[in-house]
């Protein structure tokens, strides 16, 4: 796909929120492999930040950060390990304050997390009981289904369902938690590294899902393909506590860095900060 031709599905996106939202649409889309039921409508304020800092002890993750996030929106978040990208979500969840600038969050905004240490799994639950809390049917949308078929939906099927958590790999851990938080009915899902031992089959399924969900997702990720596919905006940080906001996907996004910064920004650097000054 063209940078154009990316940037211009991207747009339609946004766009096409409000047709999203609307019954029709939503009875389309039910019969996806992963369906995630629409939220609340969005007003014109998502989340908004003017001007926002972090620190941690002497190392400045970033400073002077302004985004704004549209309603249909699916922000691709990058960065080394340690740059401050969970750190951003723990903001946007009331967890951390910036230490300067304004995060405003909109009144209308219901937020669904999917961490990546999945520490709120029981380990003695079933599959099925974490997923479904022990009811034959899930509630997804305006729609109640056999809460058994929304599990195999995820690729727990028979006796897998049977399975307790504290037995699974990293990847069906993963699987568990995606299906137990996507049918909560956000708005604004934030997903840290999703994709991460996913099978082919159930990211595939994960990127469709997005694709059509009705609402805005910011998706921490390593997996540029991943983002290529479903992103409409970047956050990127890139190091030196600089963080940059981008409106297109992972290529365009790379395209744009190598203009700015030379052919040399392209190759992998151990994460700098800025040492922290104090007045």
């Amino acid at each position: 796909m063209s940078p154009k031709a990316r940037q211009s599905k991207g747009k339609a996106r946004i766009t096409a929120y409000e047709q999203m939202l609307s019954e029709e649409h939503e009875k389309q889309q039910q019969d996806l492999e992963i369906f995630i039921p629409p939220g609340p409508h969005l007003g014109g304020l998502v989340v908004e930040a003017k001007g926002i800092s972090k620190s941690f002890g002497d190392k400045l993750l970033f400073e002077n950060f302004d985004f704004k996030l549209p309603p249909g929106g699916i922000v691709g978040v990058i960065g080394a390990n340690g740059a401050g990208k969970t750190t951003l979500f723990r903001m946007i969840m009331g967890k951390e304050k910036p230490d300067a600038g304004e995060l405003r969050i909109g009144e209308s905004v219901k937020l669904g997390y999917v961490d990546q240490d999945r520490d709120v799994l029981d380990s003695e639950k079933t599959v099925w009981e974490q997923i479904s809390g022990g009811s034959e049917q899930v509630q997804l949308g305006k729609r109640a289904i056999p809460s058994r078929a929304y599990v195999g939906r995820f690729n727990f099927l028979g006796p897998d369902q049977q399975k307790k958590v504290g037995q699974l790999s990293g990847g069906e851990r993963n699987r568990v938690h995606l299906a137990q938080m996507l049918k909560t009915g956000a708005n604004v899902l934030l997903l840290d590294e999703p994709s991460n031992d996913l099978d082919v089959n159930t990211l595939r399924a994960l990127e469709e899902a997005l694709e059509n969900f009705a609402g805005c997702a910011v998706v921490i990720s390593h997996d540029r393909w991943f983002l290529d596919r479903i992103a409409t905006h970047m956050i990127a940080f890139e190091g030196d506590s600089r963080v940059v906001y981008f409106e297109g996907n992972y290529s365009d996004y790379e395209a744009d860095r190598v203009r700015r910064l030379g052919e040399e920004a392209a190759k992998p650097h151990r994460i700098h900060y800025k040492k922290l000054t104090r007045s």
